[in-house]
This record gives C-alpha cells, sequence and structure tokens, in this order.
C-alpha cells in the first residue's frame, strides 16, 4: 500500500496537529485550494482561514517537526490505509452527516454493503439480560447481512462484536484512539480487533497514529459510530452513559434510535426507556429493526449485488480486483495468466459492469 496521492499526504500532517479537529480542518480546506496548501501557508494566511491566531501560532511552530515521511512509513508497515472525504470509498452514510470526518484511518476493509449497518451500543456494566438480548439480536441482524458498527468497548460493545463474528456477520469498530497497535483501546480487546480484522471486517478512526485514549475523544468518536449507520440501537445504558451521546447524535443525524426496554428497578435500563420515554422505538427482536427501516429485502439485495465470474479466468481475477486500483502487470504476477488473456478477459468483464477501466491499465471493481 502506497501513499501515492499527496492531498492525502498533507491531511495526514494537518490531522497530527491535535487542535485541528473536523470543524477547523472543514476551515481550512474551504479556504485552501488543497491540503498541501493549507499545511505549508503562512500565519497570516491561515488566520484568514478562521483559524484563530494563537491556534495557528502554535501549528506554525508545531509542524516542522511532523516527519511526513515517517508518519508514511509507519501506516505502511501497520497496514493502515487513509480514505479522504472525497475518496469513492468513504463510507456513503457517513459523508451525509453535518460535521463528517475530512480523513479517516481504516484497517481492513470497507465494502459498499456497510451502507446496511445497524449500530450497536450499551453499558460497560451490563447483565446477563443484557448479554442475551444483544447475542440475540446481533446474531439476526448479521445473519440478514447487516453490518454491525459499534466502539470496541468492553461490555455491551465486544458483546455485539463478538455475536456478529460468531454469525459470520462483518463487524466494524470505530475507535477513538489511533490505529497503532500500540494505541489500540481497551488494550484487553485488541486481540479482538485483530479478529475483527481477519474475519473480513474493519477498524477505523479519525484520530491519527499515536492517539491516546483521551476522555473527550470519546463523544467526538460516537457519531461516526452513528454516523455509519441507518439506526442506532441503544441495548443497556446509565443515566450519563457514552451510549446514549451516540443514541442522540443518531437523531442529530434523522438516523432511526432503538431501544430495549427493561426493569424500571435496574440502573442499566435507566437510559434505554428515558429514550423510550422521548421516542425512541422500543424493539425486542432484530425483525422490529429490519421492518421499520424496511431492510427485509436487504439479504437478497446484497446477494444480487454479488459479482458472479462466468468464467475461470474471470473467477481468478476477481480473487486480486477490489476497490484500490490494480495494475495489469500485478494481474499477471499474481494469476500468473498471459498478458493477452488478462486484456481479454478485463475487456469482457468491463462490458458485463464487473471491473471499471481506470486508464493507464488499471481497474477496480465496479461495485
Amino acid at each position: 500500500m502506497k501513499y501515492s496521492n499527496e492531498e492525502n499526504k498533507y491531511l495526514i500532517g494537518l490531522s497530527h496537529f491535535p487542535k485541528f479537529g473536523p470543524k477547523r480542518l472543514k476551515l481550512l480546506l474551504s479556504y485552501f485550494n488543497n491540503a498541501e496548501q493549507a499545511f505549508k501557508s503562512p500565519l497570516n494566511e491561515i488566520i484568514k482561514a478562521g483559524i484563530k491566531e494563537h491556534i495557528a501560532s502554535e501549528f506554525i511552530s508545531t509542524r516542522a517537526s511532523i516527519d511526513l515521511d515517517k508518519l508514511l512509513s509507519i501506516l505502511e508497515n501497520e497496514n493502515i490505509q487513509v480514505i479522504a472525504l472525497g475518496d469513492e470509498r468513504y463510507p456513503k452514510l457517513l459523508k451525509e452527516i453535518y460535521d463528517p470526518p475530512a480523513l479517516l484511518y481504516t484497517k481492513g476493509e470497507l465494502k459498499s454493503r456497510d451502507e446496511y449497518a445497524i449500530a450497536v451500543v450499551g453499558t460497560r456494566k451490563f447483565s446477563p439480560y443484557g448479554q442475551r438480548v444483544t447475542d440475540e439480536i446481533v446474531r439476526n441482524l448479521a445473519q440478514n447481512k447487516l453490518t454491525i458498527v459499534s466502539g470496541l468497548a468492553l461490555g455491551i460493545d465486544a458483546i455485539a462484536h463478538n455475536a456478529c463474528l460468531k454469525a459470520g456477520g462483518r463487524t466494524i469498530a470505530v475507535l477513538g484512539t489511533g490505529l497503532d497497535k500500540n494505541s489500540i483501546y481497551p488494550g484487553t480487546n485488541r486481540s479482538l480487533a485483530n479478529k475483527i480484522i481477519d474475519k473480513g471486517g474493519a477498524i477505523i478512526s479519525e484520530f491519527p497514529l499515536f492517539t491516546q485514549p483521551f476522555r473527550s475523544n470519546f463523544p467526538q468518536r460516537n457519531r461516526i459510530i452513528s454516523g455509519m449507520s441507518l439506526g442506532t440501537l441503544v441495548i443497556e445504558a446509565a443515566a450519563r452513559s457514552g451510549a446514549l451521546i451516540t443514541a442522540f447524535s443518531s437523531l442529530e443525524q434523522n438516523r432511526e434510535v432503538f431501544a430495549i426496554p427493561g426493569s424500571i428497578y435496574s440502573e442499566t435500563s435507566i437510559g434505554p426507556n428515558k429514550l423510550i420515554k422521548l421516542g425512541a422505538k422500543p424493539i425486542s427482536a432484530a425483525k422490529e429493526i429490519m421492518e421499520t427501516l424496511d431492510l427485509k429485502e436487504v439479504n437478497k439485495y446484497i446477494k444480487n449485488k454479488k459479482i458472479i465470474p462466468d468464467t475461470e479466468e474471470e473467477e481468478l481475477l476477481l480473487t486480486h480486483l477490489g476497490r484500490e486500483p490494480m495494475h495489469v502487470d500485478d494481474l499477471t504476477r499474481l494469476t500468473k495468466l498471459q498478458v493477452a488473456a488478462i486484456n481479454a478477459t478485463l475487456t469482457m468483464m468491463e462490458m458485463k459492469g464487473m471491473v471499471k477501466n481506470l486508464g493507464n491499465m488499471q481497474y477496480v471493481l465496479a461495485r
């Protein structure tokens, strides 16, 4: 994975200045023609972009210490990709929210089917009831080809990720830290993060390398969990739970909120019961979520969108083609097919709408 895109290179640099959050990055990228110009501009121009003078001055004094080439090397070594807001790989639903991250760091693969995603969140201090409900509902959602999005936290989040994996489903974990192996939090769930990636899912973050789990990161992270999802399901949550922040973010983003009703005597049911009073939909089964969101046909839709090879050559090429551009020379090396056979097969696949020709002998999957 090479970072030849200069725009991404300087976006990475900008994101490594801690005080350039999503709002300030938006100001910079709206004012300047590109990220390189924003990164290299003098103080007065950065101030004109809408950045307060003391923050602009701090950035000017800090940017000399941001070693872009070293950061790119670490990203490559840790197999971390970067996806900018304008990239076609950027999650479709997340792009629709008010303040989408200008840059996402990802490990694993994001797929077009992730636009059919449900966020599942809840307390760290779960009850046997909460665990049972999470296992059952997530299993049924995963079996119906819905992607499960959560935050990798201890408790309900981890149960949701694990239940999805056991059902053979796709799950995405959104972190409030950097994605480098030493920053993933909580440390006890690092093996779960690896399992998510190994099983074809992804972990993502808007926070750059080495970002530690500061308390303020998690409310900011929660808007991504809800923003990537058609709706948010709150299983169990105390009166002041981060899960409620995710639920309210979902409401602000005009997405559905679902809640599991619980005992009026249980502290972990205070949050869901409160949400129900405020208008969240009480549910007791996965089918109620799917009916509310009109997702009964999603399984069939996703199945129909799969690219089915017609020949052995197509099948071989499809094992190596993805959403990242692939050069014909690389396909020749990987498949051991003759160049003439590859070119002929790719031409047929393009005519069938299976692949896109990006020019310069580079191809990607069409969907």
